[in-house]
């Protein structure tokens, strides 16, 4: 066979791609194990699964599978922005959140333009940065915690974008309510501030940016329906705008984005609080048995407001080994290599049965 003779657009050597947590059933192929024996605590998912009310909507949406979902979400859309005492024109959907940060690049993005992250924030940004031929300007961030200030002195006159993961993926940290009032209060007017809040709902006491959407022109806030809801199967996120901006980014939204099966069990998610709220006690339960019990065995970690801890295993590598090892005993973690963390490892919340076993074999391969 010959070699293909269209050269790719140039930016696509530059782009690695993603590497998710590994599924369940790659591990047991590997390893020859029982599926049914494998604890996943690799993608920050809901141990508890999805709520019943969403179960059962989705079950009914099944019978109308054959018909185009509603191409614009009215009664999601509609929901969503009740809840936050919004205009339906404040909400775009997306195929999980990732897809408001492509919505995003198509809108905003060219090459020569930059987008402003910190250097350990949540891959993507800088994925999809690149796919657009944008160039990402990295800011080190102290302790694992955005340095806000020093962001903004990144920010030129070709910056576009400037996230904000908060809490961040993968280091579970946050920043105050005051200190991004401030960003948005600097920055400049041709930059949009994107606050990814997919973990929002697990802080005690989150930021209230729903106000700064309210007063502000260049904010968007990314929500999604996988973290605390459990919808990660169906990819379903949103994102949270003035409506100019989500104007704008519905001109670069595919038709029939988000399909029926996702709307149904979403819309019954959202408004699933007791489950919201059984998800958050024992994600708060589970963190404090790990926090405890990576302290037992000396292992530095990061104090995190998430479902998930970010912890520091051993020397150059040593991610990586006991990344490897535990697969073997049917637990997956997250190597933390490809965020430049080689030491570490990212360990999601899962119930007290899931995190107690996950705490046994570790202390055996470390």
């Amino acid at each position: 066979m010959s070699d293909l003779q269209i050269v790719p657009n140039p930016q696509l050597k530059d782009i690695i791609v993603y590497e998710p947590g590994k599924p369940i059933e790659d591990v047991a192929r590997e390893w020859g194990l029982d599926p049914a024996s494998i604890i996943k605590l690799a993608s920050n998912e809901n141990p508890l699964g999805p709520s019943p009310k969403a179960r059962e909507a989705m079950r009914q949406s099944i019978e109308k599978c054959h018909l185009y979902p509603d191409g614009g979400g009215y009664y999601l859309r509609q929901a969503i922005a009740s809840k936050f005492s919004l205009d339906l024109g404040n909400i775009i959907l997306g195929n999980g959140s990732n897809e408001i940060i492509e919505f995003l690049g198509h809108a905003f993005l060219k090459p020569g333009d930059e987008v402003v992250m910190a250097r350990h924030a949540f891959v993507v940004y800088k994925l999809m940065a690149t796919l657009f031929g944008a160039s990402t300007v990295e800011v080190d961030d102290p302790g694992f915690v955005h340095d806000l200030p020093a962001m903004l002195k990144a920010v030129t006159p070709k910056t576009k974008l400037f996230f904000i993961a908060n809490p961040n993926n993968p280091t579970g940290t946050i920043v105050s309510e005051a200190s991004l009032i401030n960003v948005i209060e600097s920055i400049p007017d041709h930059v949009i501030v994107v606050i990814d809040e997919a973990y929002y709902e697990f802080l005690d006491n989150p930021p209230r940016t729903i106000d700064l959407v309210k007063k502000y022109p260049n904010i968007l806030l990314m929500r999604t329906f996988s973290k605390i809801q459990g919808l990660a199967g169906l990819r379903i996120g949103y994102g949270i705008a003035p409506s100019p901006l989500v104007s704008i980014l519905q001109k670069t939204r595919q038709p029939f984005n988000v399909n029926a099966i996702a709307q149904a069990g979403a819309l019954a998610a959202l408004a699933d609080n007791e489950h919201i709220a059984r998800t958050k006690k024992i994600t708060d339960e589970g963190r404090v048995y790990l926090e405890k019990s990576f302290s037992e065995l000396n292992l530095p970690w990061t104090k995190s407001a998430a479902n998930f801890i970010l912890v520091k295993v051993g020397g150059e590598g040593a991610g990586k080994r006991i990344f490897t090892e535990l697969q073997k005993r049917g637990i997956i973690v997250r190597d933390m290599t490809s965020y430049r963390l080689p030491e570490y490892i990212r360990v999601t919340i899962g119930t007290h049965a899931q995190n107690s076993q996950f705490i046994e074999e570790l202390r055996k391969v470390l």
